[in-house]
């Protein structure tokens, strides 16, 4: 039995083949060819031709939506920017003024237990001087 493929090949059975191969592409025109180096063929306002224009359209129109989407996922990525930095600077005047009003309220119960100890004194100077008068008067 001879061997299928021949385990040898010498340099002419190269060359032809290499020979037969360039001639086979430059010569054969083929519609596949045509195709790809051309385009397709055919009538160019055709109802394929609307289809595809009519899809073409309702690509634009999507990119434009999507780029509306888009700028205004932006904007409002820039609006909820702002708030938070809104957010942030309210915070800190609440947290400041929480702390000025225990600070006043602190002086104001001061300035209030001063005023009762000034009252209770001056009662108690009073309450004396009225006793040593009494006192005085009963003496004598």
């Amino acid at each position: 039995m001879p061997p299928k493929f021949k385990r040898h090949l010498n340099d002419d059975d190269v060359t032809g083949s290499v020979k037969s191969e360039r001639r086979n592409l430059l010569e054969d025109d083929s519609d596949e060819e045509d195709f790809f180096l051309r385009g397709p063929s055919g009538p160019r306002f055709g109802p394929r031709n609307d289809k595809i224009k009519h899809v073409q359209n309702q690509v634009d129109e999507v990119i434009d939506v999507m780029q509306e989407n888009i700028t205004k996922v932006i904007e409002r990525g820039e609006r909820l920017d702002e708030l938070q930095d809104k957010s942030e600077s309210l915070s800190d005047n609440a947290t400041a003024f929480s702390n000025r009003s225990k600070q006043l309220r602190r002086q104001m119960w001061w300035r209030g237990c001063k005023i009762r100890a000034i009252m209770a004194l001056a009662a108690a100077i009073l309450l004396l001087v009225i006793i040593v008068l009494i006192v005085m008067k009963y003496r004598t």
